[in-house]
C-alpha cells in the first residue's frame, strides 16, 4: 500500500481523483483503504497497475497472491 500512498500523493489533487475514476473507483475508498489496509479486489488491483503504468504493481497492493501464476498463464480459446 506504500508504493499507492506514494504514487498518489506524486499527483495533484485533481489528477488523483481521474487516476481513481479510471480505476473504476473514488479517490476516497483508495485513501480509506490505504489507511485501513484493506485488500483490494483483484480486479481493482489489475486496474491501478494498468492506470499507473506499472508504477503500482499488483504484487505491492495483494502480495499474497501468486501473480507470477497469473502473469505466465495464457487463456487458450
Amino acid at each position: 500500500m506504500d508504493k499507492l500512498r506514494t504514487y498518489l500523493n506524486s499527483m495533484a489533487p485533481e489528477k488523483q481523483e481521474e487516476f481513481a475514476r479510471r480505476c473504476g473507483t473514488t479517490l476516497g475508498y483508495l485513501r480509506k483503504a490505504i489507511s485501513a489496509d484493506q485488500q483490494f479486489d483483484v480486479q481493482l488491483c489489475i486496474n491501478i497497475e494498468v492506470e499507473s503504468m506499472g508504477a503500482v504493481r499488483c504484487e505491492h497492493l495483494r502480495p499474497k497472491v501468486t501473480w507470477s501464476k497469473l502473469r505466465g498463464s495464457a487463456v487458450v480459446a
